[in-house]
C-alpha cells in the first residue's frame, strides 16, 4: 500500500489550494508575502512512496523506545525487504558497509497533525523549538531518519538485513535504505545545538527476585537482561514526569513482554517481566 510521503497531515488542504495550477516560472507572492519559488508545478506534485522494508524490533509500543538511534547498542531487530524490493541483487555491495541509513514513516503518527512548534524531551518537556529544529515525528510529513549499525546481510530464506542500536517500533515501514558514508556524513566540525551532548541520565538498573525468575524464561536470559537495562537506564519517562510520583509502577511492552518497573532512590526496580496478554 503506498503512502503518502508529501502534503501528509491535516492542514495541508490550504497549501494544496495555493500551489494549484501555478506555472512552473511563477514566483509571484501571496497575499501573505510568502512565495512559491521557481519549479512549483501544481499541486498534482504530491509524492507516493511504497514500503520496500518492514521492521521487526521488539520495541511493542513508543513508551521505551529510546529517543535516537545508536543510544541502546544491545537492542537489535530484522528489517525483513518487501516484493518486488527483496531481489538479493538488490544488497550486492552492502555487507562492506558497518552502518546503514534507515528512512521511514512514523506511522502510528500520520493524521495526528502538527504544530510549528514542539517541546523537546531534551529540554524537559517545557521549553519550545521550532519543529525543523526537532526529532520530533509530529511533523509536517511523518518521515523519520535512523543510523544503525548493519550485524549481517541475510539472503536465504528471505533478503533481510540485522541491525542494532535501533529506535523504530514493530511493524514500522521503511521507505528507503542507503549505506552509512562515512567521510560524507561524519561532520566533525558539526554543533547540536541544544543537543550537543549524549542524555547525562544513566540510572541504576536492578531486577526484584520475581523479575529474575521471570528472565530465565526468555531464550537468551543474559540478552534481554542487557537489553532492558540498557533501555531503563536513559528513564524513558516523559520529562515532565521525572521527579515525580517515585513509586509508581511503569510498563513497557518489549520482546511480547509486559516490562514492569518503578523508579526508586537508588534508580530502577525491575518489578517483573510477563508475557503481554495479547502475544
Amino acid at each position: 500500500m503506498a503512502l503518502s510521503a508529501c502534503l501528509l497531515c491535516p492542514g495541508a488542504d490550504d497549501l494544496r489550494r495555493r500551489l494549484a495550477n501555478r506555472r512552473c516560472d511563477d514566483t509571484a507572492p501571496y497575499n501573505d508575502g510568502s512565495v512559491v519559488a521557481a519549479g512549483w508545478r501544481s499541486v498534482s506534485q504530491v509524492f507516493s512512496v511504497e514500503p520496500v522494508a518492514r521492521m521487526h524490533s521488539p520495541f511493542g509500543e513508543k513508551f521505551g523506545v529510546p529517543r535516537q538511534s545508536g543510544l541502546v547498542a544491545s537492542v537489535e531487530g530484522q528489517v525483513e525487504l518487501l516484493a518486488p524490493y527483496d531481489d538479493p541483487a538488490m544488497l550486492e555491495g552492502l555487507r562492506g558497509f558497518s552502518h546503514i541509513w534507515l528512512t521511514f514513516i512514523f506511522d502510528r503518527c500520520v493524521g495526528a497533525g502538527w504544530r510549528p512548534k514542539v517541546r523537546p524531551p531534551r529540554l524537559g518537556g517545557n521549553a519550545e523549538v521550532g519543529v525543523w529544529a526537532s526529532r520530533s515525528p509530529f511533523r509536517p510529513n511523518s518521515i523519520g531518519l535512523s543510523a544503525v549499525r548493519l550485524l549481517e546481510v541475510v539472503e536465504y530464506p528471505r533478503p533481510s538485513l540485522r541491525v542494532a542500536g535501533i529506535d523504530l517500533i514493530d511493524g514500522t515501514p521503511i521507505i528507503d535504505i542507503r549505506p552509512y558514508v562515512p567521510y560524507a556524513d561524519a561532520l566533525p566540525d558539526a554543533t547540536g545545538g541544544f543537543a550537543a551532548e549524549p542524555p547525562a541520565s544513566q540510572l541504576q538498573v536492578r531486577f526484584s527476585p520475581r523479575a529474575e525468575h521471570d528472565l530465565a524464561a526468555f531464550e537468551d536470559p543474559a540478552q534481554m537482561r542487557c537489553v532492558i537495562s540498557d533501555v531503563l537506564a536513559l528513564d524513558p519517562r516523559p520529562a515532565y514526569r521525572q521527579g515525580a510520583e517515585p513509586e509508581r509502577i511503569y510498563g513497557m511492552l518489549l520482546a511480547q513482554h509486559n516490562i514492569r518497573w518503578r523508579v526508586t532512590p537508588s534508580g530502577i526496580e525491575v518489578v517483573d517481566c510477563e508475557p503481554a496478554a495479547d502475544h
